[in-house]
C-alpha cells in the first residue's frame, strides 16, 4: 500500500498578497519556481502509480520543476471556486462582512461560469479524486499537485472529516505533505515538508 503525497504549488503574486486565487491562471513567481525545484529531492526516490495535477499553470509548472513526470491534468483538482471573491483578500472582505469565514460561509456568485462553491461542493470533488487515489494506492504512491484550500479539503475527507474541517490544516506554498496509514486508518505522516 502506497502513500498519498500532496504537493501545493509554489508561490504566486496572489499567494503573497493573500488574494483568493481559483480560476485566475497566475504563473509562479521566481521564488515559487525555486520552491518547486526544491521539492524534487523529496520526490525523486518514489515511484508513482498515479500522478495528478490541477490543469492551472501554477500547478503544472510545479509538477514539472519538482520532477513529477507524466502527471495527468484533472479538472477536479482545481482550487475552490471563490466566485465573487476571486482576487479579493480576506481583509477586504471583512470590511463589509466582518464575521465572514470561508469554511462556513462559502462565497457569493462570481462572473458567468464561476458560481462559487460551498465546502460541501468542494468536498464532492475531493471525494471523486480520493476514489481514484484508492484505486491506485495498492500499486504504489500517489501524488496530487494542486492548491491550498482544495488539498486541505482532500486531507479532511481522507481522514474521515467533513470538508469544512479542512480549516484545521494550514498548508504553505511549495510544500509536500504525506498521508499514510497506521493500524489500518488514514493518518498525517508528514506536513508542510520542505527540502
Amino acid at each position: 500500500m502506497g502513500d498519498l503525497l500532496l504537493v501545493r504549488h509554489g508561490e504566486t503574486e496572489w499567494s503573497v498578497s493573500g488574494q483568493h486565487t481559483s480560476w485566475t491562471d497566475l504563473p509562479l513567481t521566481e521564488h515559487g519556481e525555486e520552491q518547486a525545484k526544491t521539492l524534487a529531492p523529496l520526490l525523486s526516490s518514489r515511484t508513482f502509480s498515479l500522478a495528478l495535477t490541477s490543469p492551472l499553470s501554477r500547478a503544472l509548472r510545479t509538477a514539472e520543476l519538482a520532477g513529477i513526470m507524466g502527471a495527468l491534468p484533472t479538472d477536479d483538482l482545481r482550487e475552490w471556486d471563490y466566485g465573487g471573491y476571486e482576487g479579493i483578500t480576506t481583509r477586504e472582505i471583512h470590511r463589509t462582512r466582518p464575521d465572514w469565514y470561508l469554511w462556513t460561509d462559502g462565497v457569493p456568485p462570481g462572473p458567468a461560469g464561476h458560481p462559487g462553491e460551498s465546502p460541501a461542493e468542494v468536498g464532492e470533488r475531493a471525494d471523486r479524486v480520493l476514489a481514484r487515489v484508492d484505486e491506485a494506492l495498492p500499486h504504489g504512491d500517489v501524488v496530487l499537485v494542486a492548491h491550498g484550500h482544495f488539498l486541505r479539503v482532500v486531507t479532511a475527507r481522507r481522514l474521515g472529516l467533513s470538508p469544512a474541517e479542512g480549516r484545521l490544516f494550514q498548508l504553505a506554498t511549495g510544500t509536500m505533505s504525506r498521508l499514510s496509514v497506521e493500524h489500518g486508518r488514514p493518518v498525517i505522516a508528514e506536513w508542510n515538508v520542505r527540502a
